[in-house]
C-alpha cells in the first residue's frame, strides 16, 4: 500500500451470512481455528453455516465479525501493512485494532471479544432495549433532546456519532419512542435499528466487570502505531489503561467522526476497512470526502488493494 495509511475494523453489525466462505481457501482461514479453540466456540460454524437470524444475537454477531477481520488481517501480511500509520475500529472493531497495532495477540483478543459479546448478550436480556438513528439533525441538537428527556424520566442516551446528520440513540423501548415521536422537532427522523440491547449505554453497565476480570488475565503491549480510542477519539500509544478504554466503550458513545478527522490529523491518507461490508467506508466519505476509503472484505478485495489498483 502507498502512502499513509489508517485500518479501521467494522463493528457488530456488519456480520452476513457465509462471509467466511470466500477465505475458506487462504492460508490464514487457519486463524478460525485457533480463535475456536481460545475463545471455545465453532467459529467456523458461524463464518459458514450460520443463517442471519443465528448471526444476528449479539455473542455471535461480535465474535464472527472479530475472527473474519483476523482472517483478513492475516492475509494482508507484514509486507501488505508497511504503510499503517494508525488503527482504529468501531465499537467491536476496536478489539481487532489492537491485534493490528500489536496490543493483543490474536488469542488474548479471542477471549476478551467472546466474553464482551455473551455478557453483552446477558445485559440485554436482563434489561431490554434497542437503538433508532437519527438522521438530518445534527448532534448537539440530539444529545439536548435526549438529555431533557432523562430529565422527565426517559432511559435514553446518544450512543454513536457517526457523523453529519446521523446519530444513534439508545436505550429502552419507551425511551427510543419517544426520541422517534420529537425528532422532527429538530428537523429530523429517527430510523430503528432492529436490535435487542441498547448498547453504549449504562443499560450495559453490567457487562463492565465480566469484561474487566477478563482483562486482569491479559499484558497488553505497547502499541506499534497509534490507535484511535472510541470514548474520545484521541490517538493512545505505549502506556495506555486499554482495559479501562474498553470498560468505558461498553457503556459510552463511540465518537466516530472525531475519530476519522483524528485519523486525517495523523497524516492518514488513505482508510482501509477490514470486515464484513462497507459500512465504515461509507461513512468516511460521507466525514471527509477527500480521503482515499476502500474496503475489503473479499479476496479479490484485498488482492487489488495489495495491487494498487483499488480506491
Amino acid at each position: 500500500m502507498t502512502g499513509r495509511t489508517a485500518l479501521v475494523f467494522s463493528g457488530q453489525g456488519s456480520q452476513r451470512a457465509g462471509m467466511g466462505r470466500a477465505w475458506r481457501e487462504t492460508a490464514s482461514w487457519a486463524v478460525v481455528d485457533r480463535i475456536g479453540w481460545a475463545a471455545g466456540r465453532d467459529v467456523a460454524g458461524l463464518l459458514l453455516d450460520a443463517d442471519q437470524d443465528t448471526l444476528a444475537r449479539t455473542d455471535n454477531a461480535q465474535l464472527s465479525t472479530f475472527t473474519l477481520e483476523m482472517v483478513v488481517l492475516a492475509e494482508l501480511g507484514d509486507a501488505g501493512r508497511s504503510g499503517v500509520a494508525a488503527c482504529a475500529g468501531h465499537s467491536l472493531g476496536e478489539f481487532s485494532a489492537l491485534v493490528a497495532a500489536g496490543v493483543l495477540t490474536v488469542d488474548d483478543a479471542a477471549v476478551l471479544v467472546a466474553t464482551r459479546g455473551a455478557a453483552m448478550l446477558a445485559a440485554t436480556e436482563a434489561r431490554p432495549g434497542t437503538m433508532g438513528v437519527v438522521v438530518g439533525a445534527g448532534p448537539d441538537a440530539v444529545g439536548g433532546l435526549v438529555d431533557r428527556m432523562r430529565e422527565q424520566g426517559a432511559e435514553v442516551w446518544v450512543a454513536n456519532l457517526n457523523g453529519p446528520g446521523q446519530v444513534v440513540v439508545s436505550g429502552t423501548a419507551d425511551g427510543i419512542a419517544a426520541v422517534e415521536r420529537d425528532a422532527p422537532t429538530l428537523g429530523g427522523k429517527m430510523i430503528r435499528i432492529p436490535v435487542g440491547g441498547a448498547f453504549h449505554s449504562p443499560l450495559m453497565a453490567p457487562a463492565v466487570e465480566p469484561l474487566s476480570a477478563a482483562f486482569d488475565r491479559v499484558t497488553p503491549r505497547p502499541a506499534t502505531v497509534p490507535v484511535v480510542a472510541n470514548v474520545d477519539g484521541e490517538p493512545h500509544g505505549a502506556d495506555t489503561d486499554w482495559a479501562t478504554l474498553a470498560a468505558l466503550q461498553v457503556v459510552s458513545p463511540v465518537r466516530w467522526e472525531c475519530t476519522v478527522r483524528t485519523l486525517a490529523a495523523l497524516g492518514c491518507e488513505r482508510i482501509v476497512e477490514i470486515g464484513p461490508g462497507k459500512t465504515l467506508t461509507g461513512m468516511v466519505k460521507r466525514i471527509l470526502p477527500e480521503l482515499d476509503a476502500v474496503a475489503v472484505s473479499t479476496p479479490q478485495a484485498l488482492a487489488e488493494l495489495l495491487a494498487g489498483r483499488s480506491g
